[in-house]
């Protein structure tokens, strides 16, 4: 058994990042960036007005009156420059005339016909200066970067429409046990239907990697022999729950010898989650999770969930945020690192979810994070601060 900072640290290493591709811009959104992207061009390209008003001198603020010459809009260039006692009306984004070099915003103006009055010359530039924003050849995002919403709009802006990405791990899931049918079936005596099948397939998804394929396994030799070769043909990530202990029926492990996967580890010293095993062969990685619905739940946030980005080329971090306890965190073993579910009750406030027991199904849709608990200690008490890993991002 080893901590799970060591399996953490034995996992991170033993990724190595997927092939490269390209995406068009409109499908890159959550991909990881497989190289720095620079900019071909200033932002803004040219000095701009920053709201509507009038392209001035400055030396002219004070003299009261200015003949307006032209309009601009947005999207015009200017066709005439702003000589002494001049002046041009302009609108927000527009190109500012030559000669001008401030905007008097249209609010500190009276305008009759094409001559304006400035009621206030001490007014600021309102201007957007050329390259203030990006220069070209700037760069603008690194290799490593996932792609949000917000760096599209730079993307589209730097006209990088093919943005290089690594590609996406294939993970195949298997659920195993003998009880265990498919939520479109009714449950037989002693049978429940896979939960943790149809949730680890939500968390893979949401995270932006792909999914090779899902199924139950029977708890046989064969069985489970089977399913993992169909799975290492046609995936780069095995993902198993249940059967990776060392009861009678846990055959994962042994069948992961049979086929000469070398294993990093075998169990994490982790509540939940201690029967958790990882092993590699070749460039297929294999990570048997416990049976247990929330253990499934949290090793998947706080092992796999990092994993999978490394193969993207990307360092995780997941958002950590402080929050008061309503209430106290207790246990009884402190021999293992703990993850406490959480939930925020009101800004600021968090409080432990009530659960049965890692089997709990019901109370995973309450959780808003979990609290680390240390080795050796027994929790918390009612009013302390603590760092919640959020699973929000």
């Amino acid at each position: 058994m080893i901590t799970f900072d060591e399996a953490y640290k034995k996992m991170m290493a033993a990724a190595r990042p997927l092939p490269v591709e390209t995406v068009p811009l409109e499908d890159a959104a959550g991909r990881i960036l497989a190289g720095d992207v620079f900019s071909d061009v200033d932002m803004p390209p040219f000095d701009k007005a920053a709201m509507d008003g009038y392209a001035c001198r400055r030396a002219d603020l004070a003299r009261g009156e200015l003949e307006v010459i032209e309009t601009i809009p947005a999207g015009v260039f200017p066709e005439k420059t702003v000589l002494p006692g001049t002046c041009a009306r302009i609108l927000t984004g527009a190109p500012l005339p030559q000669g001008a070099d401030c905007v008097v915003m249209q609010e500190q103006v009276e305008r009759d016909g094409m001559r304006i009055r400035i009621r206030d010359a001490q007014t600021p530039d309102n201007l957007c200066r050329r390259g203030e924003d990006v220069l070209s050849g700037d760069r603008v995002f690194t290799q490593g970067e996932r792609i949000t919403p917000a760096h599209a709009a730079m993307l589209a802006s730097v006209g990088a429409v093919r943005p290089r990405v690594f590609m996406r791990p294939r993970v195949a899931i298997l659920a195993t046990g003998n009880e265990l049918v498919e939520p479109s079936q009714r449950p037989g005596p002693a049978q429940i239907r896979n939960s943790n099948g149809w949730q680890l397939a939500a968390q893979v998804r949401a995270m932006g990697a792909l999914l090779s394929g899902q199924g139950v396994v029977a708890d046989t030799e064969a069985d489970i022999d089977a399913a993992l070769r169909q799975a290492m043909a046609r995936s780069d990530v095995i993902l198993l729950s249940g059967g990776v202990s060392t009861g009678d029926f846990d055959l994962v492990p042994e069948a992961l010898k049979k086929l000469d996967f070398s294993f990093l580890f075998d169990s994490v010293a982790m509540q939940p989650g201690r029967p958790t095993v990882f092993a590699v062969k070749d460039l297929v990685y294999c990570c048997g999770l416990p049976g247990n619905p929330v253990s499934t739940y949290v090793i998947f946030e706080i092992l796999v969930k990092p994993f999978l980005f490394r193969l993207m080329g990307h360092s995780y971090r997941p958002l950590v945020v402080e929050g008061r306890l309503t209430m106290p965190v207790r246990r009884k073993n402190m021999k293992r690192q703990a993850a406490v579910p959480v939930r925020f009750v009101s800004p600021g406030d968090v409080e432990p979810v009530p659960y049965h027991g890692s089997a709990h199904i019901r109370a995973m849709a309450g959780i808003d994070g979990i609290v680390f608990v240390p080795v050796g200690s027994l929790g918390f008490e009612k009013g302390e601060r603590v760092h919640v890993r959020s699973f929000s991002a």
